[in-house]
């Protein structure tokens, strides 16, 4: 007969032993439960591969596998660029002055505080400027002739300003640095011999506006930074963009020429071209560049 110490240790033994066999089955089912982990998320990563690629070969976008939170690193040069979705073919009206402006009108051109002028320039005349008639500008952008008319009645400093820098040369070898090809605001814009949106000629020139401008196809008008907060006055300079469809904007820009259907047809091949958009859909520097051979005024 087996004493009680001897059934105490015999019974010890077995829970000993029932103890490792339970840590094995346990470390065992933790192996299966990692391979089977494992084996699902290969699966997975299986099918979502298969997907993604299933008719690569047949035309598909590659774009459309793209992740939307982890987009491919791009450059300009293969991304796509922003076309219009269409372009207006009617010319907008020029807008006229409630009042007409007496013959002459006086101009003021202040140096602009801190911004030099991006190509060496001189101020125009201020005084005594012509408010009346009109007078076409020759722009030769891309090695095509772009012809303007600019009115002194709509914007006689402004006129007067523009010709002046075409006269000295300041728009000659720039490039048009932005254009925008939404279906709200369709332009192109120029101006700025340091091509970069941030250029002037170093003197700055009221708005000449009213309530009753509206902006569209064929319209030439001003860039503007809104007006200065410390004189009040419109802060025009030497940028200006060619509406070539539409353009929902308040009556802030000064409206100083228009072009006709022939001759926009140079810049809607420009916007057909489209834009490699920077910040905002739709809005950027040109996609191929475009530049301003001269400027001619006469």
């Amino acid at each position: 007969m087996p004493t009680n110490q001897q059934r105490r240790e015999a019974a010890k033994r077995k829970l000993e032993r029932q103890l490792a066999n339970q840590a094995e089955r346990a470390r065992k089912r933790r192996i299966v439960g990692v391979v089977s982990t494992v084996v699902g998320v290969v699966a997975v990563v299986g099918v979502i591969y298969w997907l993604a690629n299933i008719g690569g070969d047949s035309g598909t976008d590659p774009a459309a596998s793209q992740s939307p939170t982890t987009p491919p690193e791009t450059t300009a040069g293969d991304t796509p660029p922003d076309t219009p979705a269409s372009i207006p073919t009617e010319l907008a009206a020029v807008p006229k002055r409630p009042t007409p402006l007496p013959a002459k009108v006086d101009c003021s051109y202040p140096a602009e505080a801190d911004h030099p002028a991006s190509k060496p320039v001189k101020a125009p005349a201020d005084k005594g400027i012509s408010a009346q008639g009109t007078l076409t500008a020759t722009l030769n952008i891309n090695g095509a002739d772009v012809k303007a008319t600019l009115d002194r009645g709509l914007a006689p400093c402004t006129v007067n300003s523009f010709e002046s820098l075409a006269k000295q040369g300041y728009f000659n070898d720039t490039t048009c640095h932005r254009l925008t090809t939404g279906d709200g605001l369709q332009v192109l814009q120029c101006g700025d011999p340091s091509g970069t949106g941030s250029g002037g000629p170093g003197y700055t020139f009221d708005d000449e506006v009213f309530p009753e401008i509206k902006y569209g196809r064929g319209i030439l008008a001003m860039a503007n930074a809104g007006k200065n907060p410390e004189t009040n006055k419109g802060t025009n300079g030497s940028q200006f963009f060619i509406v070539y469809g539409s353009a929902e904007l308040p009556p802030n820009y000064t409206v100083f020429g228009s072009i006709d259907a022939a001759n926009l047809e140079p810049i809607d091949e420009i916007a057909k071209a489209g834009t490699i958009s920077q910040g905002s859909p739709g809005d950027g520097k040109p996609k191929n560049p475009v530049t301003i051979k001269t400027v001619l005024v006469g």
